[in-house]
């Protein structure tokens, strides 16, 4: 986070504990006053520092009670290949991450399931159906340790 200063590292600290703080008590927290404290969000939302702002919305809510992890093997890493794949892997609904890797697979995806059956149609009709893919290795998610949504600051 080059460039910011420790009002803006405070600023990102607070917001990532509370996205829905109003803009007066966030600026009493750090000690600026309100106009201050928006000129600030302002400039670190128009920089991309802040990205969005986003309900964390349980998976098993919504029923969605198996996370996968797949690893994805492509027939090649020509720029073409990766664009389309990238591509068409951003349009899969159920896929919540997607890595471009180095080593053994070329990515690794996230995937929410709401069971086994439910995995084997997004296996079937998305994954399988994605261009370029030669392997595909997928592993379940036993429990979830830890799903940090921020970093520290």
């Amino acid at each position: 986070m080059h460039g910011l200063d420790t009002i803006d590292h405070a600023i990102l600290r607070i917001l990532q504990q509370n996205g829905r703080i109003s803009n007066a008590d966030l600026a009493t927290k750090v000690g600026l006053s309100p106009s201050a404290c928006s000129r600030r969000v302002d400039i670190l939302e128009k920089s991309g520092t802040i990205s969005g702002y986003h309900a964390r919305i349980a998976h098993k809510a919504l029923d969605y009670k198996i996370m996968v992890i797949v690893h994805i093997s492509l027939s090649g890493q020509f720029a073409k290949t990766l664009s389309e794949f990238e591509a068409a892997v951003k349009l899969c609904p159920n896929v919540l991450v997607c890595y471009l890797m180095s080593g053994e697979y070329d990515y690794i995806l996230r995937v929410a399931a709401k069971d086994l059956e439910d995995y084997e149609r997004i296996h079937r009709d998305w994954l399988s159906a994605l261009p370029h893919v030669v392997k595909i290795n997928s592993s379940f998610s036993l429990r979830e340790i830890i799903d940090r949504p921020n970093v520290g600051i």
